[in-house]
């Protein structure tokens, strides 16, 4: 090896290379925690979890994670450690992985420290067994939970929410389904638990469903996971979505259907709508390429621009993009590339590296773009360095004009449910006008999707209160209690 290959600087900050996905990142795009995966009663168990996992691997990215079950003995076994699902199972692993039951994970990490002790599943040693819980989403009163229970002698391993369930399930005389069922009642935020025990699996959906967990059906036995599309992956097929403050209990005699909560008011989060979910899955029913085409095609409704070609921002703005071009007549075309192999953890040594790196990530492709008017469509606006390196892409490319069409209306508010917010602060929508915003991004023309009219692009449920989503991040109507002041809790 040359010496100038030994001293070029690594291009990540910790111990493993997606340690901290995510921060720091020269895109500041929204962040999905942690996508969850099941399957009970199904043989060689971890093979379906690993290819079930690698279709949520977009979900998170930082670790992941597999515990089995096998029924006839009882079992426990799991494996977990830093890093994308191709990496963290090779054949070694799955063969330490026996069992016709397992629960897996991936995980981005917010707040909570990157490190193996918050991989999931978190594992549990209790007075009935071992424990293992796996869960997508966020416990808006963690925080509170977890120094009362610490008050009370419990001893944390992990800085995540997770581990607040398993205290109250261990801390309970009661046996291990009511136990269960008292400690979801107690916990508030948005939320999708996987938990399992050496006879027993748990698969339960918080009270508004703000996380999406659908069932499939695999000969006898059930299959759970985050998205739909992970089913597609497996080769399941699509039963039902786990209902709001649903709980499913599975064990030798098969599953039983119960209930910890009424559902009082469903609120899906809006984002995984727009951005979060792979365009093949389904949402409530609602398939979201054909969802985001209708955003786009409703925004050209709304925000005509009179143009020579209309682009996304890949991949998640593809869908909107042409659903604008259809709606319009303007040609849709790949006005920019994404690079899917730098790694999202392209952490660069010095500023002018960095903007570079700006360039590795996404690409304007010149002779499409050059001498022409581009309407280009994105799903969101965070804190505005994005959009603003895009259009700058744009123009640098040799565009003439570039008008900015967000299939959303303005994020103003952070979110408390499992999805990487920044403060409300640094939230540009919520600081600055749409004409300050447009200035600040170097666009000619902003537009965002008005509230209704994303409510109606999306579809759903005429009865149901924003037919059945969460806007909170748009309209401040938050679905349970918050409290901004308090302290953040770890999600996943």
């Amino acid at each position: 090896m040359s010496d100038e290959i030994k001293q070029l600087p690594k291009l990540w900050t910790g111990d493993h290379y997606n340690e901290g996905i995510g921060r720091d990142d020269i895109f500041d795009k929204l962040r999905e925690e942690c996508g969850v995966f099941g399957a009970f009663n199904v043989p060689n168990a971890c093979s379906l979890g690993y290819y079930g996992l690698h279709a949520l691997q977009h979900r998170g990215e930082e670790s992941a994670g597999m515990a089995t079950v096998e029924s006839t003995t009882g079992k426990f076994s799991y494996h977990r450690n830093m890093g994308l699902v191709k990496e963290v199972f090779d054949e070694a692993a799955l063969e330490g992985l026996p069992g016709d039951r397992v629960i897996g994970h991936v995980r981005y990490s917010t707040a909570g420290e990157s490190k193996l002790a918050n991989a999931q599943p978190l594992i549990f040693k209790y007075r009935d067994g071992d424990l293992g819980v796996a869960t997508n989403g966020n416990i808006v009163n963690a925080p509170s939970i977890r120094k009362e229970l610490e008050h009370q002698g419990s001893i944390f391993q992990t800085s995540s929410d997770t581990e607040v369930i398993a205290h109250l399930i261990a801390r309970s005389s009661k046996d291990f389904v009511s136990a269960a069922k008292d400690a979801l009642q107690r916990i508030i935020g948005g939320f999708a638990f996987l938990i399992m025990t050496n006879d027993k699996m748990l698969v339960a959906s918080d009270p508004h469903g703000l996380r999406p967990l659908v069932m499939g059906r695999m000969g006898d036995g059930y299959v759970f996971a985050s998205e739909t599309c992970a089913l597609e992956t497996v080769g399941a097929v699509y039963e039902r979505d786990v209902q709001p403050g649903e709980l499913l209990i599975l064990d030798k005699d098969g599953m039983r259907v119960d209930r910890f909560e009424r559902l009082e008011r469903r609120a899906t989060c809006a984002m995984e709508y727009i951005y979060f979910a792979r365009p093949d899955s389904d949402i409530n029913g609602i398939n979201l390429h054909s969802a985001r085409k209708r955003m786009g095609q409703k925004l050209a409704l709304e925000a005509f621009i009179d143009a020579d070609i209309v682009t996304g921002v890949p991949d998640s703005s593809i869908s909107a993009a042409i659903g604008y071009a259809e709606q319009t007549g303007i040609p849709y075309e790949l006005g920019l590339i994404k690079n899917k192999y730098t790694g999202r953890t392209f952490i660069q040594p010095s500023q002018e590296l960095r903007e570079k790196g700006v360039k590795m990530k996404l690409s304007a492709v010149r002779k499409v773009v050059e001498g022409k008017r581009v309407v280009m469509i994105d799903d969101s606006i965070v804190r505005g360095t994005t959009s603003l390196r895009i259009v700058n892409l744009l123009r640098e490319a040799g565009a003439t004009e570039v008008h900015v069409c967000i299939t959303s209306p303005p994020f103003k508010n952070p979110c408390y449910y499992g999805i990487d917010t920044p403060d409300r602060k640094e939230l540009i929508a919520s600081q600055k006008s749409v004409e300050e915003i447009r200035q600040a991004i170097n666009a000619d023309s902003l537009y965002f999707l008005s509230h209704d009219g994303f409510i109606e692009a999306v579809g759903g449920n005429d009865g149901e209160f924003n037919r059945g989503m969460c806007l909170a991040c748009f309209d401040n109507d938050y679905p349970t209690p918050v409290d901004p002041t308090s302290e953040k809790s770890c999600s996943c």
